[in-house]
């Protein structure tokens, strides 16, 4: 087993920090404010663990979040490895002319503290490490996750006019990526079905515009750049915007939402030729309860690859559910349509390809816990566990095991008031 030492991203400290008031904004900056990433949102509902500053006429909000993780896996692809992952968001807002503008960054230590440019994942697939497709491993996030600006402005009563840029943000496409989404709260490894759901979160050269109903509805499209990141995570890469998206939103409740999208993303994978048009449909719901809440996701993601007219489906289901304030209990069930792990392994694949095909539906089952052990100038802190399982077709047993499971055992820090 490796050990690898890693200084993790751990907290933004900010003197004199209060709780979330928002008070002192007019409407657009409260909605600017609840956004997630990019223009993504949970429910309204939603507790979001911020620190909120009103110094002046500005509101400043700071969240961080860190997980170190030893990863455990069975199996002949299985692996084992010590490390961190990591995201702190900083936001400033600001009245305008009748509205209100956000500057918006976003930032992660993965680079430094996921080394070798991966961590292990079973079954996960996307993006390249040296060259090579990753297959059975995650890859780090980028430094900058994100940088943008948003401005809204009311039209009337009951409508917010939005419009959004970033030179490295999150399109209008899929739902909330899962390091920020409610029910992921307490799962610090990424979906299997991240690449067909939400993998645009860190996304280039992004506009957006949208507009918001009654507070119920919200309608949005956005172009931006649809080449994944480069395995240099430190730099902002560029490119032209050549790819486009819409999503529909509803919020029938402040604890329900669910939104519909679709987007056309050209050549995603550096390595391989082809467009995907992708499509995603989500349901979420948070109930808040003291001092925490139970948050729900039920998400559809399907990615039709131009090149070869082939459909490729993702079904996730997962639920964080807090007891006695200090437990949390968490859950995440997927089936995902992969059609990518032997490409690290042409030969292989060819050979596969033509015996049994080469996609494969994947189901993996995770159960986990959490503990609040205590909080240190604002950082929350806990421990916690979690145990995956898995299914597959036969075919692929002898490369992977009957029965291959994966542990994760982990610390959390949080930045919470």
């Amino acid at each position: 087993m490796s050990r690898i030492p890693i200084l993790c991203l751990l907290s933004l400290s900010v003197a004199g920090a209060q709780e979330m008031n928002m008070g002192g904004m007019n409407r657009a900056g409260t909605f600017l404010m609840g956004q997630a990433s990019g223009t993504s949102m949970n429910p309204q509902s939603w507790p979001m663990p911020m620190l909120m500053l009103n110094p002046d006429d500005w509101s400043l909000m700071f969240m961080a979040q860190a997980f170190v993780l030893d990863t455990q896996e069975s199996g002949p692809r299985g692996a084992d490895k010590f490390y961190s992952a990591n995201w702190g968001m900083f936001a400033a807002s600001h009245d305008l002319g009748g509205g209100s503008f956000m500057f918006q960054t976003m930032l992660s230590l993965d680079p430094a503290t996921i080394t070798d440019r991966r961590y292990p994942e079973l079954f996960q697939t996307g993006e390249t490490a040296y060259g090579k497709p990753l297959v059975d491993a995650q890859h780090p996030h980028n430094f900058i996750m994100g940088l943008g600006i948003h401005y809204a402005h009311p039209l009337g009563e009951n409508a917010i006019l939005q419009f959004y840029f970033a030179p490295v943000g999150d399109p209008a496409l899929g739902p909330v990526a899962f390091p920020h989404r409610a029910s992921a709260d307490e799962l610090p490894q990424a979906t299997l079905s991240h690449h067909w759901q939400d993998s645009t979160h860190i996304a280039d050269e992004v506009i957006t515009a949208g507009i918001m109903l009654y507070n119920k509805v919200r309608l949005e499209a956005s172009g931006f750049y649809g080449t994944e990141p480069s395995e240099n995570r430190w730099i902002i890469d560029y490119g032209p915007i050549n790819s486009w998206s819409t999503r529909l939103s509803v919020f029938p409740t402040e604890n329900w939402m669910g939104q519909f999208s679709v987007g056309r993303i050209a050549t995603p994978e550096r390595q391989e030729p082809g467009d995907v048009v992708r499509a995603t449909a989500s349901i979420h719901y948070t109930r808040p309860m003291q001092g925490s809440s139970w948050s729900t996701s039920l998400i559809w993601g399907r990615n039709h690859e131009t090149l070869n007219r082939r459909n490729l489906n993702s079904y996730l289901l997962e639920s964080v559910a807090p007891y006695r304030r200090k437990n949390f209990f968490t859950g995440r069930i997927e089936l995902v349509d992969k059609d990518e792990l032997f490409s690290d392994q042409p030969d292989l694949e060819a050979q596969l390809d033509r015996t049994v095909g080469s996609t494969f539906r994947i189901g993996a089952y995770t159960a986990g816990y959490t503990r609040d052990i205590g909080a240190f100038h604002k950082v929350q802190t806990g421990i916690g566990a979690n145990f995956t399982t898995y299914t597959m077709p036969d075919a692929i047993k002898p490369y992977y095991g009957n029965h291959p499971v994966s542990v994760n055992i982990y610390a959390r820090l949080r930045l919470n008031p």
